[in-house]
C-alpha cells in the first residue's frame, strides 16, 4: 500500500503500520476461528463425553447451554469492557481465560466441572469476540484494505462451524473427546503471544466513561433469559411454564434496559448504535440468516450419520464444499465487489442464493445422492452466505465512533448468538413434530421390522425437510430485509472509524466517507 493510502483520512496518526496490521489480522483470525469452531466441535464429542462423565440425558444439554448462556448474556458487557480497557488488552485476557477454561474442560472429572468449564469458556468468549472484531474495525480504515481484511474474517466466521465438525470428528474418532477442548490451548497461546507482540491499537479510541452497572445487570439477565427460554423450549416444549416465564422475563428486562439506556449520559449500549437503519438491517438480516444456518448444521449432521451411516470424520468432510463456498463467496466475490457496489446488493442476493441452496436440501430423501443433491445445495449455500456475511460484518463496524467500537461489535455477535439459539430450538421443534406426525401416520402399514425401520428413517428425513422449508423462508426474509433496510452507498476510497457517526441515510449513490454509522459472528 502506498504511503499516501496509509495516511488516508480516518486512519489517524496512531494507526498501526502496514505490516503490523496484516500480521495482527493473522492472530485475530486465528482467535476468531477458535471461538467459532468451538460452537460445533464439542457437539461431535458430546456422546463420548456424556458416557465418560456419567452425564444424564436430561443434563447433557448443559454442556452446550452453559456456554451459550454465558457467551450470549455477557457479550454487551464484554464489548464495553473492551472499550474501557482497550481492545488489545481485552483480546489477550480473553484468549488467556479461554485457554484455561478449555484446559479445565478437557480435564473434567464429572459433570459439574464440565458445566463450569463451559460457562467459563462462554465468559471469556464474550470478552474475546467483540474485542477481535472491534480491533479490525479500528485498525483497517482504508476501504480497500478493509475489504480484504473483512473478507478473510467473514470467511472464517462463516466457515468455522463446519471446520469444527470436521476437526471434532477427527479428534473424537482418532484421539479422545478431551482433545476437542485441549486443541484450543495452542490456538489461544499462539494468538495471545502474537497479538501482544504485533497488535498496535490506534490511540485515542477508549471510552473512559464510568461503567453502566444497571445496564450490565439488565442486559445480561435479559439476554440469559431469552437464550435459556429458547434452549428450554427445545427440550421441554413451548407451553412449559418455565419456558413462558423466561420469555416474559426477557421482554420485561430488555424493555427496562432500553428505558434505562435512553436516560443515562454514559449508557452500556448507546442507542445511537442500534437505531440507524443500516445497522438495524445488518443485525436483523444476520440474525435471521444464522437461524437458518444453525438448524441446517444440526439436521445435516444427523442426516449424514443416522440416515446415511457416515462416520464423524466422513460427515465432517461432507461439509467441506460448504466451507469452500463460504471462503470463495467472502474473499473472491464479497471482497472484490464491496468497493464497487452498495452492501445491500451483495447481502440481499447473497442471502437469496443461500435460500436457493437451502431449497435443494428440501428434496432430501433416505436414498438421496450426495453428489447430485447435497453437493450443489451446500455449494450454493456457502457461496451465498460468504458473499453476504463479508459486507454485513464490515458495514456493522464501519464509521462507528472509536469509543463505541467494542459494544458495536458485541451487538453483531449478540444478533448471531441469539439467532443461533432461536434457530436450534425453533427448527428442532418443527422437525420433531413433523417426524412424530409422519411416523404415527405410516407405521401401521409397516408389517415387518425392516419396513418399520424404513418408516422411522423416512420420518426423520420428513422432519428435517419440513424444518428446512422454514429455513428457506427465513433466508428469503433476510435477503428482503437487507435489500430494503440497508441503504448505504458503496464505500469511498477511504473510510474511517475514527469519526462520528453520520445520519441514518447514506443515500443510494452516496460515498460512504464516515456517513455510515455502525454498531457481531
Amino acid at each position: 500500500m502506498s504511503q499516501s493510502a496509509a495516511k488516508a483520512p480516518g486512519t489517524g496518526a496512531g494507526a498501526a503500520p502496514d505490516a503490523n496490521r496484516w500480521k495482527a489480522l493473522v492472530f485475530i483470525a486465528l482467535a476468531q476461528l477458535m471461538v467459532v469452531l468451538d460452537a460445533t466441535i464439542v457437539n461431535i464429542a458430546l456422546p463420548s463425553a456424556q458416557q465418560d462423565l456419567g452425564i444424564s440425558d436430561g443434563n447433557r444439554q448443559w454442556v452446550v447451554t452453559a456456554y451459550a448462556l454465558a457467551f450470549g448474556g455477557l457479550l454487551l458487557f464484554g464489548g464495553r469492557i473492551a472499550d474501557l480497557w482497550g481492545r488489545k488488552r481485552a483480546f489477550v485476557v480473553g484468549l488467556a481465560g479461554f485457554a484455561v477454561a478449555s484446559a479445565l474442560g478437557g480435564a473434567a472429572t464429572g459433570q459439574a466441572m464440565m458445566f463450569g468449564a463451559r460457562a467459563l469458556q462462554g465468559v471469556f468468549g464474550a470478552l474475546l469476540a467483540p474485542a477481535a472484531l472491534s480491533l479490525l474495525a479500528v485498525m483497517f480504515t482504508d476501504a480497500k484494505e478493509r475489504a480484504k481484511a473483512f473478507g478473510i474474517y467473514g470467511a472464517i466466521a462463516g466457515g468455522g462451524s463446519a471446520v469444527g465438525l470436521l476437526l471434532g470428528g477427527f479428534l473424537t474418532e482418532y484421539l479422545d473427546w478431551r482433545w476437542t477442548f485441549y486443541v484450543n490451548v495452542p490456538f489461544a497461546v499462539v494468538a495471545a503471544i502474537g497479538a501482544w507482540l504485533v497488535v498496535r491499537e490506534p490511540e485515542g479510541g477508549r471510552n473512559r466513561s464510568p461503567l453502566d452497572i444497571p445496564g450490565v445487570i439488565l442486559s445480561t439477565l435479559g439476554l440469559v433469559a431469552l437464550v435459556y427460554g429458547f434452549t428450554r423450549a427445545e427440550s421441554d416444549g413451548w407451553s412449559d411454564a418455565v419456558t413462558i416465564g423466561m420469555f416474559v422475563a426477557s421482554v420485561v428486562l430488555l424493555a427496562a434496559f432500553v428505558l434505562v439506556e435512553s436516560k443515562l449520559k454514559s449508557p452500556l449500549l448507546p442507542l445511537r448504535v442500534i437505531t440507524d437503519r443500516n445497522r438495524g438491517g445488518v443485525y436483523l438480516s444476520l440474525g435471521l440468516a444464522v437461524i437458518g444456518m444453525f438448524g441446517l448444521f444440526l439436521f445435516l449432521t444427523y442426516y449424514l450419520q443416522v440416515v446415511k451411516g457416515y462416520s464423524p470424520v466422513k460427515s465432517g468432510f461432507a461439509f467441506l464444499p460448504m466451507v469452500a463456498g463460504m471462503i470463495t463467496g467472502s474473499t473472491q466475490i464479497g471482497a472484490r465487489l464491496m468497493m464497487r457496489v452498495p452492501a445491500r446488493l451483495l447481502m440481499g442476493p447473497g442471502f437469496l442464493v443461500a435460500a436457493v441452496g437451502m431449497g435443494f436440501l428440501t428434496q432430501l430423501e433416505v436414498d438421496s445422492s450426495y453428489a447430485a443433491l447435497l453437493l450443489p445445495g451446500m455449494l450454493l449455500l456457502g457461496l451465498g452466505m460468504g458473499t453476504a456475511f463479508m459486507p454485513a460484518m464490515s458495514l456493522a463496524t464501519q464509521g462507528v465512533e472509536p469509543r463505541d467500537a467494542g459494544v458495536a461489535s458485541a451487538m453483531v455477535n449478540t444478533s448471531q448468538q441469539v439467532g443461533g439459539a432461536i434457530g436450534t430450538a425453533l427448527l428442532n421443534t418443527i422437525a420433531a413434530s413433523a417426524t412424530t406426525s409422519y411416523i404415527t401416520g405410516h407405521i401401521g402399514s409397516a408389517a415387518t421390522r425392516p419396513q418399520q425401520q424404513l418408516v422411522q428413517l423416512e420420518g426423520l428425513v420428513h422432519g428435517y425437510t419440513s424444518a428446512i422449508w422454514f429455513a428457506v423462508g427465513i433466508l428469503v426474509a433476510a435477503g428482503l430485509i437487507a435489500l430494503t433496510f440497508v441503504n448505504a452507498g458503496r464505500p469511498g476510497p477511504a473510510t474511517g472509524s475514527g469519526a462520528g457517526s453520520g445520519g441514518a441515510g447514506a443515500g443510494e449513490g452516496a460515498q460512504d466517507e464516515l456517513t455510515v454509522p455502525v454498531a457481531m459472528h
